[in-house]
C-alpha cells in the first residue's frame, strides 16, 4: 500500500479565475463552444509527512478555507467529465512543491516531507476526441510540462544508484528516424525531437563520432527554454490572427510592430520577426525617439536597468533599478552592491553597502 497522500485544492466558484480564465481561452482561442464548465484543481503528492503536521497544513499551507474547497485521495466529477493532469518535466524546478515543503517545516522543523504538485482540468461538456488534443496542447507547454498519470505512486523519494561509466549513444549517428524517435522518446528529454534529429546531423557530419549521455544532456539543458530563449527567440513567419475576440486588437498590434520595425531596422537584413524582437520593439522605438535617458547600458543584456536618482544622508546617488521576470532588483551604480525584493514590489530604494551582486547560473 502507498504511503503517499494525495490532496486535490480546488478554488470555490466566486474564486475560480484561472478556471474562468480557461474557459474563456477555450471558447475564444480553440472556437470550443461545448464546455459549460471548467474547474482547476492543485494536486499535491505528500509523503515523509507526520499525520499531526499534515492535518496542520491541510488547511493552512495546502489551502485558505475561505476561499478554497479540499478533496483528500479524490475529488467529485461526473463520469462524462474530461479530466487530465499536468506536472513539470523530471528535472524542472517545481516553486509551488518547493514552497510547501518549506512551509511545512515550520510546524516541525524535524520533519522531512517530499511533495509534489500538479494541476488537474476538468471539463464538463461534448468534446470530440481532436477538441481533447487541442485542449492539451493549450494546457501543456511540452519545454517544460507533460501529461501527469492518474495513478497514486507508491513512493515520492527519488533513489540515485552508483552512475555507472558515461554511455556512449553507439550508432547513434545511423539511426533512421524510427529508431532515433524511440531513444527520444526514452530519454525525456526537454527539446523537441526536430532538435534531437538536428543534433544527429551535427555529430554525423561535424564531430563524426557518437555523442555520450553527458553530452546530450548538457545540450538539453541548455536548450531549454530557461537559457535559450527557444520560444522568444524563432523566427516567425506567415502569421495569421483566427477570429475571436481579442483578434482586433491583436491584428492591430502586430501591424503597428510590422511598421515600428520597418523604420527601427531600415535596411538590416539581420533581423527576423519574433516574440523577443516584439516584446523589445516599444522599448527601441521609444529609444530612438530620445525618451528613454534614464536607460543603463552594459555588455550585460540580463535585464532591464534605469538609473534613478536617490537621496541618501544628505547626498544625491545614482542607483540602479533591474527589472526581471520574477524579481526586481536594485543595485547602486557606484559599488554595484543588490537588493533582491519580488517582482515589481520595489517603491523605494534601500541602501545595503555589503550585499553582493546576484548571479544565477543556468547549469
Amino acid at each position: 500500500m502507498s504511503g503517499v497522500k494525495r490532496v486535490f485544492v480546488e478554488k470555490k466558484k466566486p474564486y475560480a479565475v484561472k478556471a474562468k480564465e480557461l474557459h474563456d481561452e477555450i471558447a475564444g482561442y480553440l472556437g470550443i463552444k461545448t464546455i459549460s464548465q471548467v474547474r482547476v484543481l492543485i494536486r499535491y503528492d505528500i509523503e515523509n509527512l507526520s499525520e499531526e503536521t499534515y492535518t496542520q497544513a491541510l488547511t493552512t499551507v495546502f489551502s485558505e478555507p475561505p476561499v478554497d474547497d479540499v478533496y483528500e485521495m479524490e475529488f467529485p466529477a461526473d463520469a462524462d467529465d474530461f479530466v487530465f493532469s499536468v506536472e513539470y518535466l523530471p528535472g524542472q524546478f517545481d516553486q509551488r512543491a518547493d514552497s510547501a515543503e518549506q512551509c511545512v517545516r515550520f510546524f516541525n522543523e524535524n520533519e522531512t516531507p517530499v511533495i509534489k504538485t500538479a494541476v488537474t482540468y476538468v471539463l464538463t461538456g461534448a468534446l470530440t476526441a481532436d477538441e481533447k488534443e487541442k485542449i492539451k496542447e493549450l494546457c501543456i507547454n511540452p519545454v517544460d510540462s507533460r501529461e501527469a498519470s492518474s495513478e497514486l505512486p507508491k513512493t515520492l523519494v527519488t533513489e540515485f544508484k552508483v552512475p555507472a561509466d558515461v554511455k556512449i549513444f553507439d550508432g547513434f549517428n545511423e539511426m533512421s528516424e524510427t529508431q532515433l524517435k524511440e531513444l527520444y522518446d526514452s530519454l525525456g528529454l526537454a527539446m523537441t525531437f526536430k532538435d534531437f534529429a538536428f543534433i544527429q546531423q551535427y555529430f554525423a557530419g561535424e564531430e563524426k563520432r557518437n555523442p555520450s549521455m553527458t553530452e546530450i544532456r548538457v545540450l538539453d539543458t541548455y536548450w531549454s527554454d530557461h537559457c535559450r530563449h527557444t520560444t522568444f527567440a524563432t523566427e516567425l513567419k506567415n502569421v495569421t490572427f483566427k477570429d475571436g475576440y481579442y483578434k482586433a486588437p491583436m491584428q492591430a498590434t502586430y501591424e503597428k510592430y510590422l511598421a515600428d520595425r520597418a523604420v527601427i531596422y531600415k535596411d538590416r537584413k539581420d533581423k527576423f520577426v519574433c516574440l523577443m524582437d516584439l516584446a523589445l520593439m516599444a522599448m527601441k522605438k521609444l529609444k530612438a525617439e530620445g525618451k528613454l535617458q534614464d536607460q543603463e547600458e552594459s555588455d550585460e543584456i540580463n535585464a532591464c536597468s534605469i538609473v534613478v536618482p536617490v537621496e541618501i544622508d544628505g547626498k544625491t546617488e545614482e542607483w540602479l533599478v533591474n527589472f526581471k521576470m520574477k524579481h526586481t532588483t536594485t543595485r547602486q551604480k557606484s559599488n554595484r552592491s543588490v537588493v533582491r525584493r519580488p517582482a515589481l514590489a520595489v517603491q523605494s530604494v534601500t541602501r545595503f553597502q555589503d550585499v553582493p551582486m546576484f548571479i544565477r547560473q543556468c547549469v
